[in-house]
């Protein structure tokens, strides 16, 4: 059976082609906006559901991945800053504190409708940073910017991290690939 990433993100499908797997990795048809009144989690568990749903009719015969990190700081949701200004201001508003990363992941059979769903939720302490260290951070690392909370912990933004708390290190990068294995056992998929 098919495997399709429900992403054109270049860090999720770094993360899948770990695994021994010929996968093609797709656009989602999805609006990002978080619904009025939605939780964090329920953020991103849902736009993980309509990734993968998304492409069911284009990949009927599919195991359909659908992945999406939704940052939270005193209640906020935090999302990608799209400019280093934006980026900026975020890291100023974070330096010091721990942001959870809430990195849901589903798994749709558009053969058979089955739809897996899993969270990870990682813990980010960030050191205090100064002006300074952000801004030089920014010119280094200027992909930042599209990164959910601009802490691009794969490159050099594991320089702007005091601690991380999770069950799965790649969740952070925005695949939980080990609850992906799971789910893909589950659908008959076999790793090793």
């Amino acid at each position: 059976m098919p495997l399709v990433l429900a992403s054109t993100s270049r860090f999720r499908r770094e993360i899948l082609a770990r695994l021994p797997l010929p996968f093609e990795a797709v656009a989602p048809v999805c609006d990002e906006t978080p619904l009025a009144g939605e939780s964090a989690l329920a953020t991103a568990v849902r736009l993980a559901r309509v990734k993968a749903q998304s492409l069911a009719a284009r990949h009927p015969d599919a195991l359909i991945i659908g992945s999406d990190q939704v940052a939270l700081l005193d209640d906020q949701q935090i999302g990608k800053p799209g400019t280093v200004e934006n980026g900026i201001a975020m890291l100023k508003w974070m330096s010091g504190r721990t942001v959870t990363f809430h990195t849901a992941l589903a798994l749709y059979n558009s053969a058979t409708g089955h739809l897996q769903e899993a969270v990870d939720l990682t813990h980010v302490t960030l050191r205090v940073l100064t002006d300074a260290q952000i801004t030089r951070y920014f010119e280094l690392e200027p992909d930042a910017i599209h990164c959910a909370g601009a802490a691009k912990s794969e490159g050099l933004g594991g320089a702007l991290i005091e601690k991380i708390e999770s069950t799965d290190p790649n969740a952070l990068i925005g695949l939980p690939l080990f609850a992906l294995i799971t789910m893909l056992n589950n659908e008959g998929v076999e790793i090793l």
